[in-house]
């Protein structure tokens, strides 16, 4: 009986990762056909329909010249990097002074950070439009930096847990021989908290390279197009290469394939142990 109960058991935990991997590839496969299928055969066939021709590249071609990805990656680098080494800085040093320092007011600072995050964003557009406009920064790319710079309170809480780990003897072993509290961050907490800082680079990096709302809306300019922009370019009210935008979308897929696939210890590590501390 307890053999049958732990077979049964296993058939069905099998079952449900069969299943939910099916559906998560499933999306990804419908856009990898699409890229290799005419314009043609795309409107003729299912989406599951496999393609005449595996090297017919020229939705590839089409999508990367036309849609002047090149210019895109060149500006989605940039945003990319400068955001998340600065969200990435301030948010370490919020979460340390939050962790380190008992202060009056330290447990109602963090509930104001949650209390950002509720607040649907779509409601505060106007303001944060205005606000920006009012710096001279809309069509810049100043204007995506500075609202990505924001810290969001999962990258806070993530290093926080960590923190936790790390023995407050250190920052008093550096306070005697003379450190200040930034050396403190710098040289002692900031390396020890690299699994952390993987993680959240991976998890924001991630959001910043797929978001498509505060590019079109703040760098309307097609100098300062990034990719989730660059595909919009082959959408219009007369109708949509939906070839192109597949071959396009898995163009872009493949960079940050390659990013996960190279750090996915570091992202599994990174929230194993924040949640069992």
């Amino acid at each position: 009986m307890y053999r049958l109960r732990y077979s049964v058991a296993n058939v069905v935990k099998y079952a449900s990762l069969l299943f939910g991997a099916f559906v998560a590839l499933i999306p990804i496969i419908v856009v990898l056909f699409a890229s290799f299928k005419t314009n043609q055969e795309y409107g003729a066939t299912s989406p599951l329909t496999p393609p005449d021709n595996w090297l017919n590249f020229s939705n590839y071609t089409k999508a990367f010249v036309n849609g002047k990805m090149l210019l895109g990656f060149g500006n989605t680098i940039i945003i990319l990097v400068v955001s998340i080494i600065g969200a990435t800085l301030i948010g370490s040093m919020i979460a340390y002074v939050l962790n380190r320092f008992k202060f009056r007011g330290n447990k109602l600072l963090m509930g104001a950070f949650l209390l950002a995050t509720l607040i649907p964003s779509v409601t505060t557009q106007v303001a944060t439009y205005r606000i920006i406009n009012f710096f001279h920064l809309v069509d810049t790319r100043f204007a995506p930096i500075l609202l990505y710079l924001g810290t969001d309170i999962i990258a806070v809480y993530i290093f926080m847990q960590f923190l936790d780990s790390i023995s407050e003897s250190l920052d008093e072993s550096a306070m005697l021989d003379g450190a200040s509290y930034f050396t403190i961050y710098w040289r002692i907490i900031l390396p020890l908290l690299a699994p952390a800082i993987v993680t959240v680079i991976i998890v924001k990096g991630v959001n910043i390279y797929n978001d498509f709302y505060t590019p079109f809306l703040y760098m309307p300019s097609e100098d300062l197009q990034v990719l989730s922009t660059a595909l919009f370019k082959f959408k219009g009210p007369y109708g949509s290469q939906w070839e192109v935008i597949c071959a396009g979308i898995m163009i872009t897929i493949i960079p940050i394939l390659v990013v996960f696939l190279s750090l996915q210890k570091y992202i599994y590590n990174g929230f194993s142990q924040g949640s069992v501390k």
